[in-house]
């Protein structure tokens, strides 16, 4: 019998008969050993000399895909998620579409979150199209039951922690809970209060492990604040405090070396070349989560103004995480800005990750200001090459959330060709430059005229430079001739917004 959260078999529904090949694609994190070890395992005994991958019987095959080619999978018959409960749920709805898919998680202590799998992912299973049969595995495989050095184990690192019962939040709200810091004393001292605020960590993010509550006890530069009702925690948020450096380690960063416990003020100095950067004072929000019986209800946005003004002395708030366009979204409602978009995907959340501040000082708006520059400088070049395949929602969020749209300035042959591509015998290709600044400026901030189909056109086609048809195909229209009308309708439709190049588009109309 295999151990908990190794694969296991599972029968497709279709194409499997006695004498038909089985074309099955085993799948897991980017951190786990485990297909390696399955599939050398799977080759060795099958006898597999050739080269080839390991057959399951005629012309049949197993093969083991990373995540980051989810979106890429060519209709297998089956599908084994290890450890799923490891990935975002976005990335385990994407496997969805294959016919058969088995998700192996642990759902016992913290190990991949499994509870916050269930909780999150189940129900989006039960409904959708899927005939679903839940096995699970109570006994242990590996230790005997009630193993003493296991039970000192599960206490001993919080395997066992879990948020407030529902029942304990019913009444709670936004203006009824109560704020508070807690000291790393406070939760050793109160075992009931640690598992309940470790639990909502737990249940809220797709992967915790043992150095994530040694970090929460133990780390100088870490502290925890939450939101109570009744003395149970509502939303918690955990942070790290950053920055403040000297020239000397300032200088040592700049030069490539990398300073423990100052994630934001690196990325600024090392990657975008701020040698400044790190003389501001700010707090990184390592995580935040709220119960998910009320969720959405407003508590994590109360919890964060109350944390910029227990830390109003600091230059700034800021964050880092995987990107979707609801995290995005939310953290832009809280006055975060984007400074930064990672070129390449996240190994644990397999996202692009984006970097955003909220200054609470003049030296944290200086910050922001300098950055979010730079960053629409960068981004027209790396959105066509490294963020070419970047979720164009994700893309507009981004944009969305930055706050003053850049300038633009355009010479007459700019404005006589952006005005050709509205009305109908301009090319796009023929001069994309004038076209991308313009679908830039129009994607930034919070106001647009254009409707979420042509934003999603603006970034596929203008920023990330997409094949026509290709966009054509994603968005839905009939051809790359229609995709390319389209571009005209929303060119024109910025351009009449702004008063742009008016006497060119009326010469042509």
């Amino acid at each position: 019998m295999p151990s908990p959260g190794w694969p296991l078999g599972v029968s497709p529904t279709r194409g499997t008969t006695s004498s038909s090949p089985v074309r099955s694609i085993e799948m897991s994190p980017p951190s786990s050993t485990t297909p390696v070890r399955y599939s050398k395992t799977w080759w060795t005994r099958r006898g597999a000399a050739s080269g080839q991958p390991p057959t399951a019987g005629g012309n049949g095959s197993v093969r083991y895909v990373p995540v980051e080619q989810i979106d890429s999978l060519d209709d297998p018959d089956c599908l084994v998620v290890d450890e799923a409960a490891a990935l975002p749920v976005r990335r385990l709805e994407a496997t969805l579409a294959v016919s058969s898919v088995a998700y192996i998680t642990t759902t016992h202590g913290y190990e991949g979150t499994g509870r916050g799998f269930a909780v999150r992912f189940r129900d989006r299973l039960l409904d959708g199209p899927h005939n679903v049969t839940e096995v699970g595995l109570s006994t242990p495989v590996r230790h005997a039951p009630a193993d003493p050095v296991e039970v000192w184990s599960f206490r001993a690192l919080a395997l066992g922690a879990g948020p407030p019962v529902a029942d304990l939040l019913v009444e709670a709200s936004p203006e009824s809970v109560t704020y508070r810091s807690l000291s790393s004393q406070e939760l050793c001292a109160d075992e009931t209060l640690l598992s309940e605020v470790f639990g909502l960590l737990v249940f809220a993010h797709y992967r915790t492990e043992p150095n994530d509550l040694m970090r929460l006890l133990d780390a100088p530069n870490v502290s925890v604040h939450g939101l109570f009702h009744e003395g149970h925690p509502v939303s918690v948020a955990l942070l790290a405090r950053e920055g403040g450096l000297s020239p000397g380690t300032r200088e040592r960063i700049y030069e490539g070396q990398r300073i423990r416990g100052n994630m934001i003020p690196d990325v600024l100095t090392s990657q975008l070349r701020d040698p400044e950067a790190g003389e501001t004072r700010g707090h990184r929000v390592m995580r935040i989560a709220t119960h998910g019986e009320v969720r959405s209800e407003g508590f994590g946005s109360r919890l964060l103004d109350e944390l910029a003004r227990e830390y109003e002395d600091a230059d700034w708030l800021g964050v880092g995480y995987g990107a979707t366009s609801e995290l995005v979204e939310f953290w832009r409602a809280n006055e975060f800005s984007p400074v930064h978009l990672s070129t390449t995907r996240n190994r644990r959340s397999g996202e692009h990750s984006v970097i955003m501040l909220r200054p609470l000082s003049p030296a944290g708006e200086a910050l922001l200001s300098t950055h979010t520059a730079w960053f629409l400088e960068r981004l027209p070049d790396t959105l066509p090459d490294a963020l070419a395949a970047a979720d164009p929602d994700v893309v507009r969020a981004v944009c969305r959330a930055i706050e003053t749209p850049p300038a633009l300035e355009l010479g007459e042959f700019e404005q006589r060709h952006l005005a050709s591509v509205a009305a109908g015998p301009g090319i796009f290709e023929t001069a994309p430059g004038p076209v991308r600044d313009l679908a830039l400026r129009a994607l930034v901030g919070s106001d647009s005229v254009l409707s979420e189909r042509e934003q999603r056109l603006l970034v596929m086609r203008c920023l990330q430079l997409r094949p026509a048809e290709g966009v054509a195909d994603a968005l839905g229209y009939d051809a790359a001739a229609a995709c390319n009308r389209a571009l005209g309708d929303a060119v024109g439709s910025v351009l009449d917004a702004d008063g742009i190049v008016d006497e060119e588009q009326e010469s042509l109309e």
